[in-house]
């Protein structure tokens, strides 16, 4: 799976990695080095524009973990942050938004775990590794986004009315990645991102081609410091190599 990952690129790169045209200022995710479930990232979607009918491509900010339309609450969102690649054209959680309702999550690379067991007085903990691509380009990662709407507020035009959550799409791990987790994100090159941002587009077996390794396969895989193991903790420091001897 995809549990945590890293995402440092401002609005204004982003805006420009991935041709953006429209993006409000008022939107803001601050940089992240611990990315976790439930958290604000960014999203890069095309919806079109309520005047013109002109599909625009956006960057907006979303809340990870997805919220279907038909959910009679939130609370299964947090679990919802991933969708296996395998299923998620047939799966009613996640199948309307794979035919209109795609989206790339930019991130500059993510976190996998791998069980360390006790050794002598030393206690069995779990050692993070960051997979990047090897290059240190942005991972765009395919996502699935949806709209929520919340029962308990009552106007319709409230802003807290609207719940815009996401997921990223995960298939099995292969390469460097493989050897640490079995499941990884996948990813878009850039030469698809209109084919897959397009909502006009909606062949499940079109739409699965796109689907990619990050970086072909070529990633950086590296032991990195414990302290991510706590979604309470960000910083570049997290980036860190282990201390030796370092534990849970």
């Amino acid at each position: 799976m995809c549990g945590r990952y890293v995402s440092t690129r401002g609005p204004e790169e982003l805006t420009r990695l991935f041709g953006v045209s429209r993006w409000n200022p008022e939107q803001l995710v601050e940089p992240s080095w611990n990315v976790a479930p439930t958290d604000q990232v960014w999203a890069v979607l095309e919806r079109p524009d309520r005047t013109s009918g002109v599909l625009e491509r956006q960057l907006r900010a979303l809340r990870w973990g997805l919220v279907p339309s038909w959910s009679k609450g939130p609370g299964g969102g947090p679990k919802m942050i991933n969708a296996r690649v395998e299923t998620v054209h047939e799966k009613p959680a996640y199948r309307k938004a794979f035919a209109q309702r795609r989206c790339l999550l930019p991130a500059d690379g993510f976190y996998e775990w791998q069980p360390v067991p006790a050794t002598g007085t030393a206690k069995a903990y779990k050692q993070p590794y960051f997979i990047r691509p090897e290059d240190g380009t942005v991972m765009a990662m395919a996502g699935l986004y949806e709209f929520w709407r919340d029962p308990a507020v009552t106007a319709d035009d409230d802003p807290a009315a609207w719940w815009t959550t996401c997921t990223v799409i995960t298939t099995e791990a292969t390469d460097a990645a493989g050897r640490i987790h079995p499941r990884m994100p996948l990813a878009v090159a850039a030469a698809d991102y209109a084919t897959w941002l397009d909502p006009a587009h909606q062949d499940p077996h079109e739409l699965r081609a796109l689907l990619a390794a990050p970086a072909d396969g070529r990633l950086d895989v590296r032991a990195v410091s414990t302290a991510v193991n706590s979604v309470q903790n960000n910083g570049p420091e997290l980036l860190d190599s282990p201390a030796a001897g370092a534990g849970g």
